[in-house]
């Protein structure tokens, strides 16, 4: 059964298997917004999938799934990679992304996007959402003005 040999999440990805990968923002562990349920627009899974030569030419499930801080499934999807090439006897990494759009989440506290391969759990990786408060403005601040630094 493959392996993951990488996974993280990014702002935003451009993988195709077999190719480089371009990545936006790579390394998110933490997003935040200023209420809930919080709707993010967009985050994109980069996973790289270890493979043997047996394993080459046929299609591999992959699921993801989204589970808030209480245990409850907040977002899933699945689907299949196969993994095309040489089958020349060695190990090769087939690379892609997921887009995940407009997440919903319910409210703060610590995630997790599971990644299952085969219907077997392979990477787990956090997610903390937090709540973000506008920042307090200064006594004798002007709201919504240019601040200057003659006064």
């Amino acid at each position: 059964m493959p392996d993951i040999d990488y996974a993280f999440l990014a702002d935003a990805a451009d993988a195709r298997p077999g190719e480089k990968f371009n990545v936006l923002g790579g390394g998110v562990s933490r997003i935040g917004g200023r209420g809930f349920p919080l709707v993010h627009p967009h985050l994109a899974l980069v996973v790289g999938l270890m493979v043997t030569s047996t394993e080459v030419g046929h299609d591999h499930e992959i699921r993801f799934i989204l589970l808030g801080p209480d245990g409850a499934e907040v977002a899933d999807g699945t689907g299949s990679i196969r993994a095309d090439g040489p089958g020349d006897g060695g190990d090769q990494v087939v690379t892609f992304a997921v887009d995940f759009w407009n997440l919903a989440f319910p409210g703060p506290g610590d995630y997790s996007f599971r990644i299952l391969v085969g219907g077997s759990e392979r990477k787990r990786l956090p997610l903390v959402v937090s709540a973000i408060f506008p920042p307090v403005e200064a006594p004798g601040q002007e709201q919504g003005g240019p601040r200057r630094l003659d006064a």
